[in-house]
């Protein structure tokens, strides 16, 4: 399916409704109902043409900042560009899972941190490393229902693992990810002058 200047992969299965995802390679993916009529899809699409749009930027921002991955350390200009950009995407994302866990938080913090990647104070308040915003999207999230599991575990019990599986059931291979790959990322957290 072609859509003004985005093209479409239409994906059809058992499924009741339709979804748009827009993926890391910014391909834009339309999830439809086996039967469901072709007109049909074309007019949801249509009608969320300036969501698409706006989504497709901010993937297209997300995987600029990825691609910097390349070079050695960051300036402090790009870690003040990450911080802002993470400032606008991680809070959208723990509204979205603290709404499924359905626990409440406290204030966000985004910091430039050389230790850590997370974490959550006894009274809520969440932490997070603007670093965070070059992984993939999957690693984010796994930080983001990592932090808010805290708020009905303060541990790392397996009752604690048990609440994040429920969210992510893939979380150990993100979790991996993380473990793997976290620390050269992390090595670029030594601002160039």
């Amino acid at each position: 399916m072609d859509h003004t200047d985005y093209e479409i992969t239409l994906i059809r299965s058992r499924r009741k409704s339709l979804a748009i995802e827009i993926t890391p390679e910014l391909q834009v993916v339309v999830r439809a109902p086996a039967r469901m009529p072709v007109r049909e899809i074309n007019a949801f699409v249509q009608e969320k043409d300036d969501w698409i749009h706006a989504h497709l930027q901010q993937m297209a921002e997300k995987k600029r900042l990825r691609e910097q991955y390349r070079k050695q350390a960051l300036s402090k200009e790009e870690l003040q560009e990450l911080a802002t950009q993470a400032m606008k995407l991680i809070p959208q994302k723990v509204h979205y899972y603290a709404q499924i866990i359905g626990v409440t938080y406290g204030r966000i913090t985004i910091r430039n941190q050389r230790t850590r990647w997370g974490s959550c104070s006894g009274k809520g308040n969440l932490n997070f490393n603007c670093l965070l915003l070059l992984m993939p999207e999957e690693v984010l999230d796994y930080v983001v229902v990592h932090e808010l599991c805290h708020r009905k575990e303060m541990n790392h019990s397996a009752r604690f693992w048990e609440e994040v599986e429920k969210i992510l059931p893939d979380y150990r291979q993100r979790r991996k990810w993380l473990k793997d790959n976290g620390g050269r990322i992390m090595d670029r957290n030594r601002p160039v002058s």
